[in-house]
């Protein structure tokens, strides 16, 4: 039996882009769109050429791609032909395959917002279809507001849908522009639609996030008949975002009720490509991944109880509904003061350490670990700390270089022009092969000084640590007063694209970044002789 082609849709481009706090630069886009294109999307949109600079310099670009890559914009106002619209011929001059026109199918929306008749929207409809198709482009129509629109006049919202279909529209998207309809009623809409003379071949959903079903919308669409699905990398969008593109795609590759009917235009092997496309993207947003993301996410196959832990290792489908590794994650057996031996051995093996059940050093490691994290620490939080923990239980780190001590200072004083000013200072004396060194650096407050002063001079190590990163920095106290305990988890990175969690805790915020600080060096450096132990071996 054949399956039916899912079409699969981007907007992160455009959609996407009225996220808060994001702002896509035309290199940025162009990245983008390479990573779109190379996991196999279909239709790539680009954004709103002649609405802004960047849009339009997007468009102006020459490009060769499998995808799609489509201009998105209004309809030509009403009682303006076609030909003398100046919106529309920006469109359609576009260097783009297809054109996407936004079309009110609400009644409430013809007559508030666009101040015209519900006749002169559809003949703006049509006429703007046409248009496109007869430059030689694909033509799609989002119905804007249509379910709402459907719900308070059904006859209307359906003739808008298809005047585009009638005009020769390639797809007639059906937009829960609010993204309050339940998958019920998008489910009974669509097949209504269909019914009434559009075929799902030519319909395609695009949902909005607003009651957190933007998914089950989208899917609720594609059962009722829908063949295209429109979202975004990672949900992102205007206010709680569109539906996610990263949770979508495995879903229907990977769960039979989908699987079975449907095929996407993505390999079954290239879905493994998924996490690292959803992390990509994060990278060049700048912003840490969602950990508990589906599929993607590092949590997303965490397992956290010893008792889930045991089952899990004899049987992985016991507390997974696909494996790890078909969406390109991995499995993650997580030591805590919950967990059991089951817990540490699979953590400690996937790190490349063998203990054996009953090895003396196993228990005074778990001991160890759930007596820290009595104090407050956070292992599961910190897979790097932890690893160290573990190695130096095992004495198989490196004694890399040793701080002899370190101190803070913070002055608030005025400066030449009579302004408060703040200046945090940091020494720190290290000692590298029986050579003590001492470096001092001014920073952003008192432990960005005490990063500084410590990575500045560590001797033949320096080279090593020019591409380490600090991506993240959170404090938590974790009981009151002012002799509260603090927690302090650092993530960092490097130019390998590797990632790690380090933590400290101390009743004295300093130390306990300073804690977490010196694992993250020592971290990179056991690491950097593994990898070249690896490059070494091959």
């Amino acid at each position: 039996m054949s399956k039916e082609r899912i079409y699969l849709f981007d907007t992160t481009l455009r959609d996407g882009q009225q996220t808060p706090g994001i702002d896509f630069s035309v290199e940025d886009k162009i990245e983008i769109a390479k990573l779109l294109d190379g996991f196999g999307i279909d239709y790539v949109e680009g954004g709103y050429p002649g609405a802004n600079p960047t849009d339009t310099a997007f468009f102006a670009q020459n490009r060769t791609a499998d995808a799609r890559f489509v201009a998105f914009g209004m309809t030509k106002r009403a009682g303006v032909s076609a030909s003398n619209d100046p919106g529309l011929a920006a469109l359609l001059q576009a260097k783009s395959d297809a054109v996407c026109f936004v079309a009110k199918s609400w009644d409430y929306h013809v007559r508030v917002a666009l101040g015209c008749t519900n006749e002169e929207n559809l003949d703006s409809i049509g006429a703007s279809v046409e248009a496109a198709i007869a430059a030689g482009k694909e033509a799609l129509v989002d119905c804007e507001h249509f379910f709402d629109g459907f719900k308070a006049n059904p006859d209307y919202a359906l003739a808008c849908a298809r005047t585009a279909l009638d005009a020769g529209a390639r797809w007639v998207v059906l937009c829960d522009t609010n993204g309050g309809t339940q998958p019920a009623e998008v489910r009974e809409i669509v097949g209504k639609v269909i019914a009434s003379g559009v075929p799902g071949a030519r319909l395609g959903i695009h949902a909005h996030d607003d009651t957190g079903q933007a998914v089950a919308n989208s899917l609720a669409a594609i059962e009722a008949g829908a063949r295209q699905v429109q979202g975004t990398l990672n949900g992102i969008g205007e206010r709680c975002g569109n539906a996610n593109l990263i949770t979508l795609i495995p879903t229907l590759m990977l769960k039979p009720l989908y699987a079975e009917r449907f095929s996407t235009g993505i390999p079954q092997q290239g879905l493994a490509g998924i996490s690292r496309l959803s992390r990509a993207f994060d990278e060049l947003l700048n912003r840490a991944p969602e950990a508990q993301a589906p599929y993607v996410g590092g949590s997303a196959f965490a397992t956290k109880a010893g008792i889930h832990a045991s089952a899990l290792i004899k049987e992985p489908a016991t507390y997974e509904h696909v494996p790890p590794e078909t969406v390109g994650n991995r499995r993650k057996v997580m030591v805590s003061d919950q967990g059991g031996k089951a817990n540490f051995i699979a953590e400690l093996k996937r790190r490349g350490i063998d203990v054996p059940r009953n090895d003396q050093r196993l228990d005074a490691l778990i001991a160890v670990v759930k007596e820290r994290e009595a104090e407050g620490y956070a292992y599961e939080g910190a897979d790097a700390s932890f690893e160290l923990l573990a190695r130096k239980m095992l004495h198989t780190v490196p004694e890399f270089f040793n701080v002899t001590s370190f101190r803070c200072m913070i002055e608030r004083r005025f400066d030449a022009n009579g302004n408060i000013k703040t200046v945090s200072e940091a020494i720190v004396k290290v000692v590298v092969d029986g050579e003590e060194r001492m470096s001092v650096a001014e920073g952003h407050g008192p432990v960005n000084a005490l990063d500084l002063a410590l990575r500045k001079d560590l001797g033949k190590f320096q080279h090593e640590i020019g591409d380490l990163e600090l991506a993240d920095y959170k404090v938590r106290i974790l009981n009151g007063g002012t002799e509260a305990i603090t927690r302090v988890l650092i993530e960092s990175h490097d130019s390998t694209g590797a990632r790690w969690w380090t933590v400290g805790v101390s009743d004295n915020i300093i130390e306990a970044s300073f804690q977490a600080l010196m694992d993250s060096i020592v971290y990179k450096l056991m690491k950097n002789r593994e990898m070249a132990g690896l490059v070494a071996a091959e």
